[in-house]
């Protein structure tokens, strides 16, 4: 989240929720609170943020990038 007035103030959060809007919730349709909740979740921390190439650490995956940081260090 950026600053007040900083021409990037939420770009990332935005981002995130366009994803998950056109990768999750567009294609799925749920039974109850409990399932949309446990499919939230599964996207949330079994893809987006484990494997989902992100531009904003040079189109790697967090995991990789983590990864490539601990080596280089």
């Amino acid at each position: 989240m950026g600053s007040v007035g900083d021409c990037f103030d939420n770009a990332m959060a935005e981002s995130f929720f366009a994803s998950l809007e056109c990768e999750l919730l567009d294609r799925t349709v749920f039974s109850n609170h409990a399932e949309a909740r446990g499919e939230l979740f599964r996207y949330i921390e079994g893809w987006y943020n484990m494997r989902r190439r992100h531009s904003s650490i040079g189109h790697q995956s967090p995991v990789n990038f983590e990864k490539a940081h601990q080596e280089a260090a």
